[in-house]
């Protein structure tokens, strides 16, 4: 479910993005921009107050690394 989230001074969507949910992987700006037409009409820094639509965060996909204990 989409999230609403509101500037502070100084931010930038990408900023948001990645403070609200932890990256800017995977589309996730992009995605914002389409949930948020003309947001950037005004230049890349946000005003402050601006409310902004967050899609939902990325499904987790963190890779398990393998390991090896020598001396098992």
């Amino acid at each position: 479910m989409p999230s609403v989230v509101r500037a502070c001074q100084g931010d930038t969507l990408d900023l948001i993005c990645w403070r609200t949910l932890g990256t800017t992987a995977g589309g996730i700006v992009e995605q914002a921009y389409e949930l948020n037409r003309g947001l950037a009409d005004s230049g890349v820094i946000l005003a402050e107050g601006t409310m902004v639509t967050l899609p939902d965060p990325p499904a987790s996909n963190a890779a398990t690394l393998e390991t090896v204990n020598l001396w098992n």
